[in-house]
């Protein structure tokens, strides 16, 4: 088979990692991909947003299956696009997409059909929201109601804080359409995880659990990024909780969304926060997390491709989906100054330590070959995934690997699963 996948950072070469074990495939293109992802396949310039030159491609190189990678892409109709050419692609149409498109219809999403999350308001005019935020309990979550790269949530500790935010959001545009409504949420507290599934639109079928690290600075400080760092299997991600969230959450989304005439094909990352009051949904998105695939990915024993044909089939109950028992930690080398501004291009050093070791990758996210050699090329530059027989193991592996790779300007949390030292 010849497969394309779209996308260009650390989740893109993740899926191309796995898809390249596949048995049944031959070739593998990316667009545009990056320096680590030319290792396995041949990457073409063309930009996840061009739709008719993805579809081009697709049919000139007669590509058997195409993989959509990011958000933007998914949200803005990739994979109609694909599907009106007669083509195979894997990932939800526009209209499912939504989900992660839209936070104002997955919050109303979630109150019609009764799946558990925090209270919320949405608005789409900023004199509202003030007003309801005069009367409102502190501390209290903004979020933009569109796409905004991970980092459209601010948790406003009191109203000044808040007023600042709307103004951010809805005035300034920081986030640009992105912020044309915004939803006003409870704050939760508890522990935060991630669970990808794969959908048929019938079907779910949940991979194993992961914990992302979404603040730049150790201890939870600093600002949201879209990721320094996961681990998995989540400690706390029990089978009690699991049993809980396959009925009340994962099949009552699925349920949900085909009701509403938008089946859901492809992976539904749902973000949880097991709170005193029960496990609640934070957020939906329509694609792998980044980097919680760098971690999740590496672990699942079943051949990816299989799975993702069964999905776009309406098979996937007859697939048993399958993961290692271990552990995989990942910690991402960031330029210093991200996620607000941050230097590039500076050479990077030891990826070639990684080519004779077992259980230990290098994904990358923000590199570029430059005349031979590879160079930073974004905040998120790689993420450094070691596995272990347990979390403890692998985190210790993870920050050895770390060592090996060397650039200028490099910034990483020291923290990443610390949480499970303490277990």
């Amino acid at each position: 088979m010849k497969i394309l996948v779209i996308g260009s950072g650390g989740r893109e070469h993740a899926i191309v990692s796995s898809v390249a074990k596949s048995k049944r495939v031959s070739e593998i293109y990316a667009a545009p991909g990056n320096a680590g992802i030319a290792e396995l396949a041949q990457c073409v310039d063309i930009s996840v947003m061009d739709f008719d030159k993805l579809v081009a491609f697709a049919k000139e190189k007669e590509i058997d299956l195409t993989i959509v990678g990011p958000d933007d892409p998914l949200v803005a109709g990739c994979v109609d696009a694909f599907e009106a050419a007669g083509l195979r692609v894997f990932g939800p149409r526009k209209n499912a997409a939504i989900i992660e498109g839209s936070k104002a219809f997955s919050k109303d999403l979630m109150k019609k059909y009764g799946i558990p999350t925090a209270a919320y308001e949405n608005f789409d005019n900023a004199d509202d929201a003030l007003a309801y935020l005069e009367k409102a309990d502190f501390p209290i979550v903004l979020k933009a109601d569109g796409l905004a790269l991970g980092k459209g949530v601010l948790i406003c500790k009191d109203l000044e804080e808040a007023k600042a935010g709307v103004k951010e959001i809805m005035l300034d545009k920081h986030f640009g359409d992105a912020g044309n409504k915004m939803v006003i949420e409870e704050f939760m507290t508890g522990r935060e995880v991630s669970v990808l599934a794969f959908c048929d639109g019938t079907t779910i079928k949940t991979m194993t659990s992961a914990q992302d690290h979404k603040r730049a600075k150790d201890g939870d400080q600093g600002l949201n990024t879209g990721g320094m760092g996961t681990f998995s299997p989540s400690p706390f991600y029990t089978e009690e909780i699991d049993a809980f969230c396959q009925e009340e959450i994962y099949k009552k989304t699925m349920a949900a969304m085909k009701a509403e005439g938008r089946d859901f094909v492809g992976v539904l990352f749902t973000g949880l926060m097991i709170t005193e009051k029960g496990t609640k949904v934070l957020e939906f998105n329509a694609r792998f997390g980044d980097p919680e695939a760098q971690v999740v990915l590496p672990r699942m024993k079943n051949d990816i491709i299989d799975v993702m044909e069964a999905c776009i089939d309406g098979k996937l109950d007859t697939i048993d989906l399958q993961f290692e028992d271990n552990a995989a930690v990942c910690v991402v080398l960031a330029s210093d100054g991200y996620p607000v501004s941050y230097e590039k291009g500076f050479p990077i050093k030891g990826l070639d330590t990684f080519k004779d070791k077992e259980d230990y990758y290098v994904f990358h996210a923000g590199t570029k070959l430059k005349e031979g050699e590879v160079v930073t090329n974004g905040g998120r530059v790689l993420g450094v995934t070691a596995k272990g027989k347990d979390l403890v193991t692998a985190r210790a592996n993870a920050y050895e690997a770390t060592k090996w790779i060397d650039f200028d300007n490099k910034y990483m949390r020291n923290d990443i699963g610390k949480a499970i030292d303490e277990q």
